[in-house]
């Protein structure tokens, strides 16, 4: 996993697609949502999110 953080850090770095940064954030942050929302306590907080 972290190979595959690396190298697109490295391929915005050399193609200078930094707003890529942003989308690839949000992705990784919802999905570390979605795997905490399924078998914990959260789950009714996350739920109300949405």
């Amino acid at each position: 996993m972290l190979d595959l953080l690396s190298d697109l850090w490295k391929f915005m770095r050399v193609r200078k697609k930094y707003w890529l940064a942003p989308i690839v954030l949000v992705m990784v942050l919802l999905g570390v949502l979605i795997v905490l929302g399924e078998g914990s306590a959260l789950a009714p907080l996350i739920y109300t999110l949405f």
